[in-house]
């Protein structure tokens, strides 16, 4: 098998799941499916030859796969919820989260896109730069800037009319 020897791969593991795993729940907000597109990432990782790569290139590279597992997870559901108003008219309730929001930012960040929640999570939770986001995303620099800022505005917005409605 190309890439990593056991040593190298447990070594790589062991510092990249938990901000992995983090990352991918705080976006998604679903154990389960954090697990499995973690497990998922991890042996994307392993199929490919990245061993040649410094260390955060890699954590780069797996950031990037387990973004776009996500987006993958989030087509699919958004396929299966148009099929499901198709043949069963009326609405349609998004599965219930194993997680228990306390705080408005929680429930708040839960409610934007995830595309947006990754770059938020990324750009400051991770502290990766633009530069770094960009290449997660395939995108420019520029438009990570664009990106992060309509992210905080819409978040900045949202808790806003939060917190209007307590008011």
């Amino acid at each position: 098998m190309p890439g990593f020897s056991d040593r190298a791969f447990a070594a790589f593991y062991t510092a990249t799941s938990r901000p992995l795993w983090a990352y991918v729940y705080r976006v998604t907000g679903h154990a389960a499916d954090t697990d499995d597109i973690v497990q998922d990432a991890f042996c994307r990782v392993l199929a490919a030859d990245i061993s040649a790569l410094g260390h955060d290139a890699q954590r780069r590279y797996l950031f990037r796969v387990a973004g776009n597992l996500i987006a993958d997870r989030w087509r699919k559901e958004q396929r299966d919820r148009s099929w499901w108003s198709r043949v069963r008219p009326g609405p349609v309730t998004a599965g219930v989260t194993d997680r228990e929001d306390h705080d408005d930012v929680s429930q708040t960040f839960a409610s934007l896109k995830p595309r947006e929640r990754a770059l938020l999570w990324l750009a400051y939770v991770e502290e990766h730069t633009h530069e770094q986001i960009a290449g997660a995303f395939g995108l420019e620099p520029a438009s990570v800037r664009v990106l992060l800022f309509r992210a905080r505005t819409r978040l900045r917005d949202l808790l806003k009319a939060r917190n209007a409605q307590r008011s």
